[in-house]
């Protein structure tokens, strides 16, 4: 078999615990991790419509396969713009699948990780978590609702070992680790009440690894080369992961690798 068509059988597998038909929604689709996703999905045989979400729709035109990716505008910051997305998203049916593929580490000298706590600064907390627990909740708050009733679904997000507080042992990075475990508290708390109304979706976290992208750049000088992802490597790790879940495993955050994370 040729690499091309083992690859090829391999994404014919990777989602088969969902229905056939799926439609998915990748936000933050700009990013190196996001746009991996949607490319992995459009090379799905099960997958019908991927739809691609970021604040300048214009950057994708191009970089997917037309036939299978649909380019939709996004706002992460303002819930009109969320809302709207979900109704483009769903206008050819429910979702089987919404992932949040967004996410903010440091911007330049106005958001840097903090070592230490006098390095705290009320603005770069604000934008920690508008961008990673705020959005992703305002993108919840429309998607869950809209999220397919006829077999498997999921809504996740893409969340962080260092959210962890029970991993928690070196400290620093305050705002970035805190924004990240508030995430995980309203994953857990929407899987609750996800589980009473569609028994069979999931809301879950997802710690992709340390995948070679602009977040992660400034921080890889001490990485080992083989715990250094590409996105497209990341991307297959964490479908295969989702393929993997069933409805028991709903509420927790899952790394690449298919093990959970405490919160």
């Amino acid at each position: 078999m040729t690499e091309a068509a083992t690859n090829a059988a391999a994404a014919d597998t990777r989602l088969a615990s969902f229905p056939p038909g799926l439609r998915a929604l990748v936000c933050g689709a700009s990013g190196g991790i996001g746009s991996a996703l949607v490319r992995a999905l459009a090379a799905d045989s099960r997958v019908a419509q991927v739809y691609a979400a970021a604040r300048d729709p214009d950057a994708l035109v191009g970089r997917f396969p037309a036939a299978r990716v649909t380019v939709l505008p996004c706002e992460l910051h303002d819930e009109a713009s969320i809302a709207a997305l979900l109704r483009g998203a769903t206008a050819a049916g429910p979702l089987h699948m919404v992932l949040v593929a967004s996410g903010l580490l440091h911007a330049g000298a106005a958001l840097q990780p903090e070592k230490s706590w006098r390095a705290l600064d009320a603005n770069a907390l604000a934008q920690a978590f508008a961008v990673n627990t705020i959005g992703p909740a305002l993108i919840a708050k429309h998607a869950l609702g809209a999220l397919a009733r006829d077999g498997k679904s999921v809504y996740a997000a893409l969340s962080a070992r260092v959210g962890s507080i029970e991993d928690n042992r070196l400290g620093g990075w305050h705002a970035y680790r805190a924004s990240k475990a508030a995430l995980n508290m309203l994953i857990r708390t929407f899987s609750i009440e996800l589980r009473q109304r569609n028994p069979q979706a999931l809301c879950v976290g997802l710690h992709p690894g340390t995948v070679d992208t602009a977040l992660s750049k400034p921080f890889q000088a001490g990485v080992d080369p083989s715990k250094l992802f590409s996105p497209t490597q990341s991307a297959e790790a964490l479908l295969e992961v989702l393929d993997r879940l069933t409805p028991a495993d709903t509420g927790r955050l899952w790394a690449w690798d298919g093990e959970p994370i405490p919160f």
